[in-house]
């Protein structure tokens, strides 16, 4: 095991009917003018919009909106709510849907303070010193950037889809109140427990030894993650269900599940890449890659896979290496069960930019932890997934 400082500031408000305090806690912390930051419209459909403006307003609080938060979210966006922030002189932001529109909003936050582009951070050409405070109201539960200070944005034009964080952006406080998630549509309730089992095997499978605590802990993220979608998906108004899968998908990227270990995150950078020239969700995505770096680099660490197998999936005949490619196919045959897709042609996508994606997801350097990978590798990475 690694050595480890940890620290987390963000203050967590879980449960039914949480979401109505939002007012009282900024109010609390005495700021007076706030960006509501929102997506596409669900949170129109569920009620949340209102609750949240109902909220703030009552508390006295001043109310700028910017929407339109994409799934994949943008570069371009970024620079449109920033310009609408300093022109308002808000002094916060209440972020209010899933990751995409916490991320948006923790550039932003940075952005603020800062005069040049908001790409220069993810180029870290700058590190910010400060930040405006995020309030978050999560109304998916996928990403964990609710409880981290991490968030992915796409540079379309560069079509570099690339990760950044700073300390000065974990989200002030955040609401989870599992209960509004009932209404998602299928798919993005599957995308989003994908995105969860994602996150833990990024440091599970990290390649560092001696982690039994931590191993125990993403074992039991990984199966309750499992058991909760799968009982969502026939029940999708069962609240403990619900419950169970929103604090898993926190506990997968709060920092407590990577403590002390290495953090591979290759199929992450594969997958950006995808996204980057594919308009494809990002737990779409993920199902597709995994599968196919885990059959790739399993030879590197096959006791670990074997490990997967047996706890997850309770498989125990065979040799070690047999368990451990029994155990890749037992998550497949998982993830085509909940009905996420394991191939990229199963989402129209052949092998036209093969290589631009190869040598895009290695722009920063080689790929992972547990084995580096260069473009060849990540080439070889996509070949499987077709």
């Amino acid at each position: 095991m690694r050595n480890f400082d940890f620290h987390n500031p963000t203050r967590l408000v879980f449960g039914q009917d949480t979401i109505p305090k939002i007012g009282q806690y900024i109010k609390e912390y005495g700021e007076k003018k706030v960006l509501l930051l929102y997506g596409k419209g669900s949170i129109f459909k569920n009620g949340v919009y209102d609750t949240v403006v109902k909220s703030l307003q009552e508390a006295g609080l001043t109310v700028v909106e910017a929407g339109g938060v994409k799934p994949n979210p943008v570069l371009s966006k970024v620079r449109e709510v920033v310009a609408l922030m300093k022109a308002e002189q808000v002094e916060a932001i209440v972020a209010v849907g899933g990751g995409s529109v916490l991320d948006t909003a923790k550039i932003s936050a940075a952005s603020f303070y800062y005069d040049g582009d908001p790409w220069d951070f993810y180029e870290r050409k700058v590190f910010p010193k400060k930040a405006l405070p995020i309030y978050g109201i999560l109304t998916i539960s996928a990403t964990g950037s609710e409880m981290n200070s991490g968030g992915v944005i796409t540079n379309e034009e560069e079509k570099k889809k690339w990760g950044w964080g700073s300390p000065f952006t974990y989200p002030r406080l955040s609401i989870i109140d599992p209960s509004v998630q009932s209404s998602l549509p299928v798919n993005q309730t599957v995308n989003g427990a994908v995105d969860t089992l994602s996150h833990v095997f990024e440091a599970y499978f990290g390649g560092t030894k001696g982690t039994l605590m931590q191993d125990e802990l993403s074992e039991g993220i990984i199966r309750t993650t499992m058991t909760s979608v799968k009982t969502l998906l026939s029940e999708p108004s069962n609240y403990e269900a619900r419950a169970n899968l929103a604090w898993a998908a926190t506990l997968a990227l709060n920092g407590i599940n990577g403590l002390g270990r290495a953090g591979d995150w290759a199929s992450h950078g594969i997958e950006h890449s995808v996204s980057a020239y594919y308009d494809i969700a990002h737990g779409e995505g993920l199902a597709i890659v995994f599968p196919a770096w885990m059959t790739y680099v399993h030879h590197v660490d096959p006791e670990k896979f074997a490990r997967f197998g047996e706890k997850v999936f309770g498989i125990v005949d065979g040799t070690t290496e047999e368990k451990a490619l029994k155990a890749i196919g037992a998550y497949k045959a998982f993830l085509q069960e909940i009905g996420a897709p394991v191939a990229l042609s199963e989402r129209g996508i052949g092998q036209e930019h093969l290589d631009d994606m190869a040598e895009n997801a290695v722009l920063r350097g080689p790929l992972g932890t547990l084995m580096k990978l260069n473009a060849q590798d990540v080439r070889e990475i996509l070949t499987l997934a077709l």
